[in-house]
Formats: C-alpha cells, sequence, structure tokens
C-alpha cells in the first residue's frame, strides 16, 4: 500500500546515525564534533521525515494508516506498524524535540560524546516504535528497550547520585512491566494473536477484563508516573543530565498515558469502568499531593519533576471520564506538556550551565542581568499554571471539562490543583527571576546564548500558538477518539442489556 516504509524508515533512520557515530574513530575535538552533527542531523532528518509521513496522513480517517506488516517470529506474532490519529501526535513530538535536546548537550557533555549521543539516538528508535507498533509483542520490546538507554544517561552522565537515581527508575519501571508481559501472555493464549487491531475486536470476559487490567495499569501507572508509585521520577529528574530530563518529562511520561488509551480503554472497556472511580481517586491525590509537595521544594529540578506528576494527574482523570473532551483534553495536556515540560527543563539547563547549582536560594534578580531568559521563563511558567492564552490551559480546562460531565466533585478537587500550580510556580519564578541581584556568582552571569535562543524561540512560539490555537492538535485525533468513546459506549450499553436480560 502507498506510505510503506515511511514508519520503518522513521524507526531505524535514527540506528543509522548511531552507527556511523560508532565508526568514528578517535577522541579529539574535531571527532567529538562530528559525532555532535552527525546525531544532530540524523535526528533533524527523521523529524523531516516525520513530517512527510504526517503529509500522508488522513486525520479525518480513525483507522490506521501507514501499515506495515511482516512475519517475524511466527505463531500470530509479526511485524506490524501502523498510526492513527492516538499515536501519530506523539511521533511528531518525539521526532520535533530530539534534536533539542542534541543541542542542548552540545557544550555541557564532555565526556563519552560518542557515546552519549549513541544512546539518544537509540532511545529515539525506541520511543517511535511504542507509538507505531501495532503488535502487543513488538510494542513491548520497544517499550522495555526505552529503559535500556535512559537507564545508561542517568547512570553515566548523571548528577552524584546517579547510580541510585538510574536503578530506581530502572527496578521501578521493570517491575511494573513485567506484569504487563504475564497480561500480554494471557491475552495471547485467547486470541492466539498479538495484532493489536484483532486484540481491539476481541471481546474478553469481565472477570478476565479486570486483571488484565490490572497488569497494563501496573506498567503504565509506573510510567506516567500516578501516585504513588511516582517516587522514582524526582530522583531520575534531578540527576538525569538536562537532555535526559527533557526527553524523560517530554516523552517517555507519556508512553504510560498512550498506553492507557491504546489498550486500557478500548481492549478491557468493562474494567475500565469499573475501575474508574480508583483511577479518579489516585489522579485528585496526585494533583494536590504533588502540588503541595512542589511548594516545598528547594530545587529546580525537583519542584518541575512533582509539577509533572500533578499534571499528569490531570490526564489519567480526564481518559478515564471517557467522553470526548476528556479523552482530548488528556491528549492534548501530554502534547502541552512535552513542550512545556521540555522547555522549563531546559532553562534549568540555561542556569545550571553557568552556575552549576540548582538550588533555588542560589538565584534571585536574574531579571537584572537575564532580561531575555527571563521572559522565556515567565512564558513557561504561565502555561505550567495553565494561564489562558497558552497550551496548558486548554489540556486542563478540557480535561476538568469532560470529568465534570461524570462527576463534579471529581473536577472540584482537581480544580484545586490549579491553584496550588500557580502557587509552587510563581514562587519559583519569583525567587529565581525578582529581587536584588546581591549573589557573588551572579554579578557576571551572561543572557541567553544564540544557541540556547534557537532552542527556547520555537518551544515559546508553540506554546503560545496552541493556546490561541489548539485545532491542528485537536483536529489531528478528533476522529480517532470520537471512534474511542463510541466503542467504550457501546461496549457498556451491551453489558448493561445481557445483564437485563439475564435479570
Amino acid at each position: 500500500m502507498f506510505g510503506f516504509g515511511i514508519l520503518s524508515g522513521l524507526i531505524f533512520l535514527p540506528l543509522v546515525g548511531a552507527a556511523f557515530i560508532l565508526c568514528l574513530r578517535g577522541d579529539d575535538e574535531a571527532t567529538l564534533n562530528n559525532a555532535r552533527w552527525a546525531a544532530l542531523f540524523a535526528t533533524v532528518v527523521t523529524f523531516l521525515l516525520s513530517l512527510w509521513a504526517w503529509s500522508r496522513f488522513d486525520p479525518a480517517s480513525a483507522g490506521f494508516q501507514l501499515i506495515e506488516e511482516k512475519h517475524w517470529l511466527g505463531g500470530g506474532l509479526s511485524y506490524k506498524l501502523g498510526v492513527d490519529g492516538l499515536a501519530m501526535p506523539f511521533v511528531l513530538l518525539t521526532t520535533f524535540l530530539m534534536p533539542f535536546a542534541i543541542l542542548a548537550s552540545w557544550e555541557s557533555i564532555t565526556t563519552r560524546v560518542k557515546e552519549y549521543m549513541i544512546a539518544f539516538l537509540v532511545l529515539e528508535t525506541l520511543m517511535i516504535g511504542v507509538f507505531c507498533a501495532l503488535d502487543l509483542a513488538l510494542f513491548y520490546v520497544f517499550f522495555e528497550g526505552g529503559l535500556i538507554p535512559m537507564f545508561l544517561i542517568i547512570g553515566v552522565w548523571g548528577g552524584k547520585r546517579r547510580v541510585y537515581a538510574s536503578f530506581k527508575f530502572f527496578l521501578y519501571t521493570l517491575a511494573g512491566s513485567l506484569l504487563m508481559l504475564l497480561a500480554i501472555m494471557a491475552m495471547y493464549g485467547v486470541a492466539g494473536t498479538t495484532d493489536i487491531e484483532v486484540l481491539l475486536k476481541t471481546s474478553f470476559p469481565l472477570s478476565m477484563q479486570k486483571w488484565l487490567w490490572l497488569g497494563f495499569f501496573a506498567s503504565f501507572a509506573v510510567k506516567m508516573p500516578m501516585w504513588p508509585v511516582h517516587t522514582w521520577l524526582p530522583d531520575a529528574h534531578v540527576e538525569a543530565p538536562t537532555a535526559g530530563s527533557v526527553i524523560l518529562a517530554a516523552i517517555l511520561l507519556k508512553m504510560g498515558g498512550y498506553g492507557f488509551i491504546r489498550f486500557s480503554l478500548p481492549m478491557f472497556p468493562d474494567a475500565s469502568h469499573y475501575f474508574a472511580p480508583l483511577v479518579w481517586t489516585l489522579s485528585v491525590i496526585a494533583i494536590i499531593y504533588a502540588s503541595l509537595v512542589a511548594l516545598a521544594q528547594e530545587d529546580m529540578k525537583k519542584l518541575i519533576a512533582y509539577s509533572s506528576v500533578a499534571h499528569m494527574g490531570f490526564v489519567t482523570m480526564g481518559l478515564f471520564a471517557m467522553t470526548q473532551q476528556g479523552v482530548q483534553g488528556a491528549i492534548f495536556q501530554m502534547i502541552s506538556h512535552g513542550l512545556v515540560s521540555g522547555a522549563l527543563f531546559l532553562c534549568v539547563g540555561v542556569v545550571y550551565d553557568r552556575t552549576h547549582t540548582r538550588e533555588i536560594a542560589a538565584y534571585g534578580g536574574l531579571v537584572q542581568r537575564m532580561p531575555l531568559y527571563a521572559v522565556a521563563l515567565m512564558i513557561f511558567t504561565l502555561a505550567n499554571v495553565g494561564l489562558p492564552g497558552t497550551s496548558g490551559f486548554v489540556g486542563e480546562f478540557l480535561s476538568l471539562l469532560g470529568v465534570f460531565a461524570v462527576n463534579s466533585w471529581v473536577a472540584f478537587f482537581a480544580t484545586t490543583g490549579v491553584i496550588l500550580s500557580a502557587a509552587y510556580a510563581l514562587f519559583l519564578y519569583r525567587r529565581v527571576v525578582f529581587g536584588v541581584l546581591d549573589k557573588p556568582a551572579l554579578q557576571g552571569i551572561m543572557d541567553l546564548s544564540p544557541r540556547e535562543i534557537a532552542l527556547l524561540a520555537p518551544l515559546g512560539v508553540l506554546t503560545i500558538y496552541y493556546g490561541v490555537h489548539p485545532q491542528p492538535v485537536l483536529d489531528a485525533s478528533a476522529a480517532s477518539v470520537t471512534l474511542l468513546v463510541k466503542n467504550y459506549d457501546a461496549a457498556l450499553a451491551a453489558i448493561k442489556t445481557a445483564a437485563l436480560v439475564a435479570h
């Protein structure tokens, strides 16, 4: 079919760049610069190829497109790729942000540069594969494979407690995913295949659905992460290099939300309905608890990390409302959070590269020496708060609107998180940017360099653009979300009808 090979190109193109870097010999500055340029070139070309894939994608169609399928392991296990309106936005987000990660590491990473670039390119391959896989076994390979390069990125190029943080990240996510593997094996035993298109049409009995749902939930809840399995995230963020934090927050966390949309809700609709109150409860706790903990932080990265936990609470809350507004709001929130949180971690990296500290108390009065930085940080801080006119508002508002139609109390308690987010975000901004410039280390601090402006400006423009005109993101997923909600409602209606007949 037309378009065959585009998704495979997206997946394997970063590996070509990694193979090229692997062939480079020597550790002189010229060779290291070649490695940087090769990684940047590979990520930029991958992004351009994703734009070509988008040009071949029809948002008005709810089905899978650009499908590729080849025999793989036999027994119903195949190498099958495809995208729909639920996956395509995340593919574009991934390929768009990867060049930023490479550029952010241009000057800050000076040891094992070639290995660092290879790790990021391999990570890009595995992340794109997660969003394109149409076979459960293939999805699991990509999903779990992503742990390895991120484990190395944190463990080799991270901070003082990098080994502890990397092992904690690895063990938490691996433990949850093993339960998902058991659920996949059980589904294969019933359906005889791991083809996602077939499994979406397979009806599992309610008693089995509950166990399968819990297996997938264990993996996706840790990945997002949801409260109370979120404790690995602050440590990972604090110890990871800047680019690692960007990709961790912007892409890897979204795999959990994508998993709920792709598997839990459409494949186990009855169990999803049954467990929805549990998810809402955990979501509200995450929103309020993480926001309060963020208020108490003295480390900028930890504050933003807890902020991510709170924002992911809005995502899970909107998803399990299973209304058009709720699901679309959750998807938009994930895309917006990818841009905004990535930018916030880049902003932290800017001042960390100059002062080598992330302690909030070490700053103050930066607007006097770094006016451009103050403007950039203000845009992303206000987006993080959810100010109307920024992308952060659209996702939160739609998620709250969607859940309000189902349970007004959940929406009421979740809305307190909006107030708390304003408190911790503005608290951070005031202490870092305003006040008296009396710290000796800040007297000669320089404003944004051309490279840093090139990093932050596109993210700032998109943050405002999607806040004013969110339609491109909403339209991309509208047809697929409509079909998802329709099938979900139909499955619940069938259960109710069967129950009435039984009585």
